[in-house]
């Protein structure tokens, strides 16, 4: 059997002129497939969930920021100084969305 390339074109171009009528459907079909398909992958990438090894290895990586009591106690003086400021945050501790 030889395979040449102008045979194969010649019993090819019937199929090709049937499928001409229906490029705007294949190609509509094609671009939905591939949009289901995405929906699908992002949908299933999202609700993954990392694993608990995941999870500590990170942990342990994270600093955790340290305060000088120095600088705490002069962070409550002045917000005991200042009472307009006291308000505000004792304000916004009861109504945080109030503006």
């Amino acid at each position: 059997m030889n395979i040449d390339l102008k045979t194969i074109t010649t019993k090819l171009a019937p199929l090709a002129q049937k499928l001409r009528k229906y490029t705007v459907f294949i190609f509509v079909m094609f671009f939905l497939g591939l949009y289901a398909f995405m929906l699908l992958r992002i949908n299933t990438l999202t609700r993954q969930e990392p694993s608990d090894e995941a999870i500590t290895e990170k942990l342990q990586t994270v600093k955790r920021p340290k305060l000088d009591k120095k600088l705490a106690e002069k962070i409550e003086n002045l917000q005991a100084q200042n009472v307009e400021v006291k308000s505000l945050f004792e304000q916004a501790r009861q109504n945080p969305f109030a503006e």
